[in-house]
């Protein structure tokens, strides 16, 4: 039996276009999404269309990845930083706007922003099938998509008002392509202070490196400029479960040993929370 076509994705059509011919119009069949030339993409009966076709990133988040997302983004912790890509992308645009999430994850941060603008729509796209479970019902005005960040983005020119990358690769110059002249790109990354206790405690975990900013900027700066910059910082306590699960909703999970998971006493309970959200207007 062909899967129904989600009103969210629905709405969100006209943004996409065949990530094979590149054809913009991909219209509803039968239980998936084509275009005219004849390329097909099935709709997953979870809500999402899977557009990635070819060799898959390696990189998604599997499924005990996710679920610690889903919990650990649960208690809140991470609510402050939610409250500042939604104050910045709310701040620029219309309530009609259209926001796009790359990397999305489980649709969190996006959720968070759609919440503030009444009449805007959002479409999240990550590598993650399992994450994307979780977008496609985050929101009821979100619509989700598999790609990958570092392939030209199955979206036509300009058709975004604000694009979010939190904690998330980035791939400026499609950024650029896709947003309005007058839209925002915002991103999120950690400074050398976020979760240090953790990094401390589990000297396995992925590094923060000292020129990130410097790197971030080269990149960016050909395609967008800095409007506004806030830092979040804030001390979050944590539960023993809160620990375990901030740390196995991240690459570190990969690096860190289950036995040292496993030794409550490495675990802190209480961690610094410090990251960058800026606003980036397109040059």
């Amino acid at each position: 039996m062909p899967v129904s076509l989600p009103p969210a994705l629905e709405r969100s059509l006209d943004l996409l276009r065949c990530p094979t011919c590149r054809t913009r119009h991909l219209h509803p069949d039968r239980g998936a999404l084509r275009c005219p030339a004849g390329h097909t993409f099935d709709i997953a009966r979870h809500g999402y269309v899977g557009l990635l076709t070819g060799t898959r990133a390696t990189s998604g988040d599997d499924a005990a990845m996710v679920q610690a997302r889903e919990r650990f983004l649960s208690t809140g912790t991470y609510a402050p930083i939610r409250k500042a890509v939604a104050h910045l992308a709310a701040g620029s645009v219309s309530e009609q706007a259209t926001i796009l999430d790359i990397g999305c994850g489980t649709g969190y941060y996006l959720a968070g922003v759609l919440d503030q603008l009444p009449g805007a729509r959002g479409l999240g796209l990550d590598t993650s099938v399992r994450a994307l479970r979780s977008a496609a019902r985050a929101h009821e005005r979100a619509a989700a998509v598999t790609w990958d960040v570092f392939r030209p983005l199955p979206l036509a020119d300009g058709v975004a008002d604000v694009v979010l990358d939190v904690f998330a690769p980035r791939n400026p110059a499609e950024f650029r392509r896709v947003l309005r002249p007058t839209g925002r790109l915002i991103v999120v990354r950690p400074t050398g202070r976020h979760l240090a206790e953790l990094r401390g405690r589990l000297p396995a975990m992925v590094t923060i490196d000292p020129a990130k900013e410097q790197r971030l900027h080269r990149a960016l700066d050909p395609f967008v400029e800095a409007a506004v910059t806030e830092q979040v910082e804030y001390s979050a306590t944590l539960t023993g479960r809160d620990a375990l699960d901030l740390v196995a909703m991240t690459p570190s999970a990969r690096h860190v040993s289950r036995a040292d998971l496993n030794d409550g006493g490495l675990l802190p309970g209480q961690v610094t929370v410090s990251v960058l959200v800026t606003a980036y207007r397109p040059r």
